[in-house]
């Protein structure tokens, strides 16, 4: 692995104290036992319920667009649980970012490593599509045993936090890279590696096709077909999932996906989309809903986040 990012005179900044009085908490946290770390997630996710009023109206758009199906209360309900995870997933976060010596294996449930495995024989690379569960960085752990997977990561704008993500991450992977930088993530997939990343925000027109995700027309960037293509790399997706009640981490690594990177962006877009919401349909409570999946609209349509 690489050495850990190195703290910068910068980051000591005093304006910078109370992220640093917050990392301090989630350091005592990782220390604590498994069912506290739960407990506390699920109160954090109270309290974001109650008081982040604008990503619980983001939640609320997004739930409401993607189950009409549900009434009114059942929706409640899905953002109320949605929100208790999304506290666990901000809680233990802390574990592979700053207690990442902790034995975590008898907490991992895995099924169908046998593609990823089967994929990375290939020689080619692998294009390893995830998504934004709230369970996004605690299978890190599980990863890091593979011994061939990296990571592509977006930048964070808090000095902190960015040497947070970092350093936590590459406790656990060799390649950590912004995914800015297709130069050094093509070199890693021309060397026969694993590349991780979500391929489920939105970055606007330039770099995406709109395919239907949950019936809607959605912004979907199509960094996976360009990789695909670029070294003739297999594709598949990794499906995150918690259990409460067990304390558990399932990691769920589907088929190589057939047909894909042939030049319809589009088709590929959709492969992807449909594969996350087939997963999400079963836990829908376990994504993290309160990002704005559905920003860019096609022409001529309405926000879904404007109020009023």
């Amino acid at each position: 692995m690489l050495d850990p990012t190195p703290l910068r005179p910068s980051l000591l900044n005093p304006v910078l104290w109370p992220v640093w009085f917050a990392a301090a908490f989630m350091w005592l946290i990782a220390r604590l036992p498994m069912s506290w770390i739960f407990t506390v997630g699920q109160g954090v996710g109270w309290l974001g319920y109650h008081l982040a009023g604008s990503r619980r109206h983001i939640t609320q758009v997004n739930i409401s667009k993607c189950f009409p199906q549900l009434d009114t209360d059942q929706q409640r309900k899905l953002v109320r649980d949605n929100f208790r995870h999304t506290g666990i997933g901000a809680v233990e976060i802390a574990l592979p970012w700053l207690n990442p010596t902790r034995d975590l294996s008898k907490h991992y449930r895995v099924e169908g490593i046998e593609h990823l495995m089967a994929a990375q024989a290939l020689g080619r690379g692998v294009v390893l599509v995830g998504a934004h569960y709230t369970t996004i960085d605690i299978t890190s752990q599980f990863l890091s045993t593979l011994g061939f997977v990296d990571v592509m990561y977006r930048r964070n704008k808090n000095p902190v936090w960015e040497w947070l993500q970092t350093r936590g991450r590459r406790h656990h992977f060799e390649g950590v890279v912004e995914r800015g930088d297709m130069r050094q993530i093509i070199k890693r997939l021309k060397s026969g590696r694993a590349m991780w990343y979500a391929a489920d925000q939105d970055y606007g027109r330039k770099h995406s096709v709109f395919a239907p995700f949950f019936g809607i027309a959605t912004a979907t960037i199509t960094v996976s077909s360009r990789l695909a293509e670029r070294n003739d790399s297999p594709v598949l997706m990794l499906h995150q999932l918690r259990d409460i009640r067990r304390r558990t981490w399932t990691l769920r690594f589907s088929p190589v996906l057939k047909n894909f990177a042939q030049g319809d962006l589009e088709s590929d877009a959709t492969a992807l989309n449909q594969m996350l919401e087939s997963s999400l349909r079963q836990v829908p409570e376990q994504y993290l809903w309160m990002h704005r999946r559905f920003k860019t609209r096609p022409q001529g349509e309405d926000s879904f986040y404007r109020k009023g």
